[in-house]
């Protein structure tokens, strides 16, 4: 039993040691004494034993600290008490241990609960000590969690204190969070590495939410201000500094305060880069500082004198600017004081206008003011105008000042209105005084109506008592003067002169001889001209005898021209009846054989209602050259116009017998005859004809201006016949645009139908609609252009309802792409629902539309301009365009940035809905005849020619010999073309111009852009000729331009000039001394993309007979677009005697394969255009089904439900590439279709993928310029459509590739990414060095301001690409670009391939090569099959064949 007493527990083996005492006494004496002595040695060492383990446990406890050594000391206690087995000492242990953590748990608690954190985290180390030092102590785990707990607590509810910041008004328990989180993240931090989920993972996540929310929020405040600032909303900045103001103190704490943990280190990176208080007080100071510069500004200055459209910017920034400051004075009392003071600033303000007042007076007070005087009266009226408009200042009384000035200017007229009568039989001095009269009414052009009144009554009033024969008198002094020329040409007494004038310059213009030999075309042979000069005989003969007739039965004492009505019932007896089909001219011989009589009757009409001229001058010898009438060569183009003296086979018995006879056919085919020569006259008489014989005519011109122009000029003719109703003038597109609406307004009816929610349709009446119509147009080529020709007319509605407007919000504040399960759930698409039952279909399209646009609005280039989301095109920003959903969500976006107001946003947010897709090409189809007149039908290209022929069936051309004679220009295209280097280029132009102004000639210089003339104009070499030189653009004001034009063709006058100038502008010479130097010089510094627009150019000079010269000086960087990126290269070979030809050729080429494709890009718009013209014909026939069908496909959303594979084609967009844009624009919709069709045979939704066009250009473009980006689209229609708004531009060898490039890695950090990249480009990327140089020529202080802000390199955004394994497939069109474009492809798993752009066969391959890597994508595992189909099928299918 001794022996087992060791094997117990220590605290039982006491128990076990007493009864052997006990069994001692029954021992005998000598057993009880030899045991008696082991059983008390074992007593006392069991004792022993046991008081030990007691001493160690209460040594520990009897400290007030325990130390860590105490604790393992606890620990090791605990295990030998558990190794012997003493349970009650260890339960004691473990209960004095469990007090202890109590306690400190207590304290701990008691600091956390006063939020005594630092007091509390002293007595935490111990609880966690007992954890990782005394693991034998099981008491420690359940302190552990309860600290965990409280951490855990402690940690969210400090997160979400500081979360809350923004609306808590109480900052010191911000403060007093912010110090209690750092500490106990800290604490966690210095314990993470000992104990593992010492605080739970979800802890932080949780706390992280809230720290993220008050980032977030910081920031956002930070963009509001930033947006605030850049708008200058005074209201909403004082807001927001107030709210940064009344919460520095947090920042300032964020800024300066430490913490090692993760979560808030990372956090407090983020706080660190929120500026301070004081940092957006001095942005918002420096703001005002820049502001200020505007009253430091001289009122005038060279672009407010020449440009109206600045001058009225400057102004009314002025006026914003103003108000801004007055503003901030009343919201911040004085606190910018040592910036501005507002009082001061009004009143040296004022001081500058009432210098201008001054200048305006004394200008006005000039006695005899020269053109530079009148230069400056302009000046100052006009900017005291826009002062008056915008600044409104009544106390500077600048309208007295104005009435003054202007009292002042007429009282001088009327001085020399006065001094006519007094003159009597002095002409010379009648014709000074008028002179003067008509100085004043060009130069001081704001009162010309009134001067030009009053030149009208002296001219009535000295014809009355001097005679008409003294008038011609008059005008024989008046034509030696230049001002005295336009006088005769503008006032109606004295025009007839001019016509008159004009008449002797037409040196053949009654010579049938000379016109029929030099008269060219198809059909024209020795036949032909006999029966044109018998149809002529006829004519002549019945005009002569007409005129003769009526002028002598007119008396023009009693009338104010002869009396027409029964001449104009001999016209109406002519007119055959015809049967008149909607689609057919019906034409035969006896129309055709009275062709000459109907004319000479009409003309007759028209000379006769212009008699003025004729009355003036009666009864002198040569009264009849003041008539006006037709020359030879306008009848005979009418004549061909009619189809007389065109042949076809002859025939007999239905058989061909081998020779061609005179047609009595109407043959469609086109007329050239050259510019001055009386097109206007030719299309108005054609005009009547048809409209008399019951047609509808549409007169197509390029411009509107000229349209107007000359419906005004034939109106009293059309009227007079009768037929004004029947006769229509506008441009090409509007008059397309007139031709399909009508019958019905097409926007209006869908617009009507939607938002009455209407369910059947009324028959619109369409009796009264079967006339046939006849087009003429006036310059084929301009028909022919990439604006008509090319284009599309996209009618679509906007549909506004409160309703809608809710719907887009409900979308706009979500921000995600949810399903439209779950959009139909709310209550803003239930109202949509319930508003457009009939059509809530087309509202579900839109949706989708409207989720996919949420995501990559972003990316679509636009600006804010006048409360507008606006687009740039070509060098200006254009308001009406709207791509698609983009533009609805940038208004929502620069809503919430303050840039759009609420009610633009109301005006400008609803659901798109297109209404068609119709090719101008196509409607002119739906003539019945195309004839017409141009200027330019020997510059033709073949392949217009072709499309001429072949889609419009104008196969007959003949060209008109000028009745002024031979041309008089001076211009040699070997010797008078040179192509320079950069340095040269204004230099050699500054030259010229010298040149000129030394012989004292005058010279137009035409500029390809704005951009390009401000260069010039802005050079040092053009510093000296600033103020004497004349600017035409568009952005100079009408009357300005009007001016101009008038003095640009005197002696030593320099007028540069934008080339849209370069066609229907008349530059006509009156001066003599400058057509006797060699007459108008035309300098052409660009090289025209179109022969036609070069002849045009070149005609603003050399007109009607009068001397000229022409030349072009050419950039020879500019000449990339023509001669390719080996430009530099080539132009070296080609320079001197073949310069000209040489560009012509490669011109000739280019245009060639453009036209080729330009053909092929129309015929892939004639599915769309043909369902369109079902769908109007359904609206117009109340076809509900059919409208509902079409505007369902037409307005289908993009699929949201299947994966869809997105494809970035990214295109090099400088000089050189305006082929690739061409065909692009061309192709797209074919891509697309094939695209689709093959999708639909392998079974596949067919709008499974979409693309993005991207164009990139370098850093000699502005940021805007640089990339263009389109939106999103899943039909080739809308990106055709931004194709249009492309053009070439810029270029500076190596290319900004990487700019592009960091676009589709943008774009691949969308929740949707893209699939591909395709780059197609002439020119490798910019290396590093060419980034860094070339960012340079606007500074990196511009390029900071913009989303360009760091500067990048292609190979680091390839590798981002690369990384996601996104492929870059290329295509280069030259060498150069070879090798950087392999290495791209090659990079990322791409394809590379060479591309022939310049070539009908390069715009093949173009379309195969981005459709089969589309197919590649979307057809997923089915993709190489796909790209087999599609090879099989349209491999051999060309745009050519």
């Amino acid at each position: 039993m001794i022996d087992n007493v060791d094997k117990e527990p220590i605290e039982k083996r006491l128990d076990l040691v007493k009864p052997l005492f006990e069994a001692l006494e029954f021992l005998p004496d000598d057993l009880q004494r030899s045991f008696k002595d082991e059983v008390t040695q074992l007593k006392d060492k069991v004792a022993e034993e046991n008081q030990t383990y007691k001493n160690e446990i209460e040594k520990v406890f009897k400290y007030e600290t325990i130390t860590d050594e105490m604790i393992k000391d606890l620990n090791t206690s605990a295990e030998k008490c558990k190794q012997a087995k003493q349970e009650e000492l260890l339960r004691i242990l473990r209960s004095r241990v469990s007090d202890k953590l109590d306690h400190y748990w207590n304290l701990v608690q008691q600091s956390f609960e006063k939020e005594e954190i630092r007091l509390g985290l002293e007595n935490i180390p111990i609880i966690l000590k007992f954890h990782l030092y005394a693991p034998n102590i099981p008491a420690s785990e359940r302190y552990l969690k309860l600290v965990s707990d409280l951490f855990s607590g402690k940690i969210l509810l400090y997160s979400k204190t500081l979360s809350d910041v923004f609306s808590l008004h109480k900052l010191e328990i911000v403060d007093k969070g912010l110090q209690n989180l750092i500490l106990c993240l800290d604490f966690v931090h210095s314990y993470c590495s000992q104990i593992n989920d010492f605080i739970p993972e979800k802890t932080f996540t949780n706390a992280s939410l809230s720290l993220n929310k008050l980032s977030t929020d910081w920031q956002v405040l930070i963009n509001n201000f930033n947006t605030a600032l850049k708008a200058m909303n005074i209201s909403v900045i004082k807001e927001l500094l107030q709210t940064a103001s009344s919460i520095n103190q947090v920042l300032e704490k964020f800024h300066y305060c430490k913490c090692e943990h993760s979560m808030m280190k990372s956090f407090l990176i983020q706080m660190k880069q929120i500026p301070e208080h004081n940092k957006l007080m001095t942005s918002f100071q420096e703001e005002i500082r820049l502001s200020a510069l505007v009253f430091q500004k001289d009122l005038i200055s060279d672009r407010t004198e020449r440009f109206e459209a600045d001058r009225e910017q400057f102004f009314s920034k002025l006026s914003a600017t103003l108000q801004m400051f007055q503003l901030i004075e009343k919201e911040f009392s004085n606190k910018f004081a040592s910036i501005f003071v507002f009082e001061q600033i009004e009143k040296d303000l004022k001081m500058k206008i009432e210098k201008i007042k001054e200048k305006l007076v004394s200008s006005s007070n000039q006695t005899s003011p020269t053109s530079a005087d009148a230069d400056q009266f302009r000046l100052y009226y006009n900017h005291l105008l826009s002062i008056e408009k915008h600044l409104q200042y009544s106390d500077l009384q600048i309208r007295q000042t104005l009435e003054s000035a202007e009292k002042s200017i007429l009282d001088k007229v009327d001085q020399s209105a006065k001094e006519i009568p007094a003159a009597k039989e002095d002409f010379a001095k009648v014709a000074q005084c008028l002179i003067r009269m008509k100085f004043f009414a060009e130069n001081f052009s704001m009162f010309d109506t009134k001067i030009n009144q009053s030149i009208d009554e002296c001219l009535k009033n000295f014809r009355a008592s001097q005679g008409p024969a003294m008038v011609s008198q008059l005008t024989m002094i008046l034509e030696g003067d230049e001002i005295g020329s336009r006088l005769i040409s503008e006032h109606s007494v004295l025009s007839g002169e001019d016509w008159r004038k004009r008449r002797e310059k037409m040196q053949k213009q009654d010579d049938l001889e000379y016109v029929l030999r030099e008269l060219h075309g198809d059909d024209v042979d020795k036949d032909t001209k006999v029966v044109l000069e018998k149809r002529y005989a006829v004519f002549r003969s019945t005009y002569d005898e007409l005129i003769k007739k009526y002028l002598a039965k007119f008396n023009p004492k009693t009338e104010k021209e002869p009396k027409l009505d029964s001449l104009i019932s001999e016209i109406k007896t002519l007119i055959p009846i015809v049967s008149l089909k909607s689609d057919k001219v019906e034409w035969n011989g006896s129309i055709r054989d009275q062709i000459p009589e109907i004319l000479a009757h009409i003309f007759a009409v028209w000379t006769l209602k212009n008699t003025q001229h004729y009355n003036n001058m009666r009864g002198i010898d040569s009264e009849r050259a003041y008539l006006l009438m037709p020359h030879v060569a306008q009848i005979i183009s009418i004549f061909r116009i009619f189809g007389i003296g065109f042949k076809k086979d002859a025939t007999l018995f239905g058989f061909r017998i081998g020779w061609k006879r005179i047609s009595k056919d109407l043959v469609d085919n086109l007329v050239e005859v050259g510019t001055g020569e009386g097109k206007s006259v030719i299309l108005a008489i054609v005009a009547c004809v048809f409209a008399l014989l019951g047609m509808d005519v549409k007169c197509s011109c390029y411009s509107e201006y000229l349209s107007q122009r000359d419906k005004n000029d034939f109106a009293s003719l059309f009227q007079a016949l009768g037929i004004d109703e029947r006769i229509e003038y506008g441009t090409f597109n509007r008059l397309c645009e007139n031709f399909l609406n009508e019958q019905c307004n097409l926007r209006d009816k869908v617009r009507d139908m939607i938002l009455q929610n209407k369910n059947s349709l009324d028959q619109t009446n369409t009796t009264v609609k079967t006339r046939p119509k006849v087009l003429l147009i006036d310059e084929v080529d301009v028909f022919l252009s990439e604006k008509f020709y090319g284009g599309l007319y996209t009618p679509s509605v906007l549909i506004r309802d409160p309703t809608i407007k809710n719907l887009l919000s409900t979308l706009w504040n979500k921000r995600y792409l949810p399903p439209l399960r779950s959009i139909k759930n709310t209550s803003a698409y239930i109202d949509c629902a319930q508003r457009f039952s009939n059509w809530i279909f087309l509202v579900d399209e839109a949706i989708k539309s409207m989720t996919c646009a949420l995501q990559s609005y972003q990316s679509s280039t636009y600006a804010v301009k006048n409360d507008r989301i606006v687009y740039i095109e070509g060098e200006s920003y254009v308001e009406n365009v709207v791509r698609g959903y983009d533009t609805i969500w940038a208004y929502f976006h620069e809503n919430k940035n303050g840039l759009i107001s609420e009610q633009s946003l109301e005006i400008n947010v609803g659901i798109i809905l297109s209404c068609g897709t119709f090719s101008y090409a196509y409607m002119p189809k739906d003539f019945s005849y195309i004839t017409g007149v141009s200027g330019t039908l020997r510059t033709l290209a073949n392949a217009e020619k072709k499309i001429l022929a072949e889609v419009y069936g104008i196969f007959r051309n003949t060209f008109m010999p000028s009745v002024f004679g031979k041309s008089n220009r001076n211009y040699n295209s070997i010797s008078d073309v040179e192509a320079v280097e950069k340095s040269e280029y204004f230099t050699r132009i500054r030259g010229q111009i010298d040149t000129m102004v030394n012989a004292q000639r005058a010279i137009l210089v035409f500029f390809e852009s704005e951009g390009r003339l401000s260069e010039f104009y802005n050079c040092d070499l053009f510093v000296g000729m600033k103020q004497s030189v004349q600017i035409i653009t568009e952005g100079v004001s009408a009357k300005d331009r009007e001016l101009f034009v008038k003095r640009a063709a005197t002696e030593g006058r320099v007028t540069l000039l934008t080339r849209t100038f370069g066609r229907g502008t008349d530059f006509i010479c009156r001066n003599q001394q400058v057509l006797a130097n060699g007459g108008v010089h035309v300098l052409q510094t660009f090289f025209s993309k179109e022969l036609s627009e070069e002849y045009q150019i070149m005609g603003r000079g050399a007109r009607q007979g009068d001397r000229g010269s022409y030349q072009m000086i050419l950039l020879e960087n500019d000449l990339e677009w023509v001669l390719g990126s080996d430009w530099g290269k080539e132009v070296k070979e080609i320079k001197g005697q073949t310069l000209y030809q040489a560009l012509n050729n490669e011109r000739t080429k280019l245009y060639e394969a453009i036209c080729a494709g330009k053909k092929f890009g129309i015929t892939q718009c004639e599915p769309d255009h043909n369902k369109s013209k079902e769908f109007l014909d359904a609206i117009i026939g109340g076809n509900m089904s059919t409208v509902k069908k079409f505007l369902l496909e037409q307005n289908l959303g993009p699929n949201i439900y299947s994966q869809v594979s997105r494809t970035v084609l990214l295109m090099d967009a400088t000089g050189s590439m305006s082929s690739l844009l061409t065909a692009t624009k061309d192709t797209v919709c074919t891509m697309f279709e094939r695209a689709s069709d093959i999708l639909k045979e392998k079974k596949l939704p067919s709008d499974i993928f979409s693309m993005q066009f991207v164009v990139y250009r370098n850093y000699n473009s502005q940021a805007d310029k640089i990339l263009e980006v389109s939106p999103w689209e899943t039909k080739g229609s809308g990106l055709r459509a931004f194709m249009n708004t492309i053009g070439p531009e810029g270029g500076w060898g190596e290319e900004a590739i990487e700019i592009g490039l960091w676009h589709a890695v943008n774009e691949s950090e969308t929740k949707e990414s893209i699939s591909q990249v395709i780059l197609i480009g002439d020119a490798p990327a910019n290396s590093l060095a060419d980034v860094s140089s070339k960012r340079s020529c606007f500074g990196e202080n511009y390029w900071k301001k913009t989303k360009f802000s760091k500067p990048t390199f292609y190979q680091d955004e390839l590798k981002k690409l690369k990384d996601k394994d996104i492929p870059i497939h290329t295509f280069y069109l030259t060498n150069y670009a070879k090798s950087n474009f392999e290495e791209i492809a090659q990079e990322t798993k791409g394809r590379c391939e060479s591309l022939d752009i310049r070539s009908s066969a390069g715009i093949d391959a173009l379309t195969n090569y981005v459709t089969e890597e589309v197919l590649r994508k979307a057809a997923g595992r089915q993709g190489e099959e796909a790209v087999k189909l599609y090879r099989e099928k349209y491999g051999k299918v060309t745009f050519t064949s």
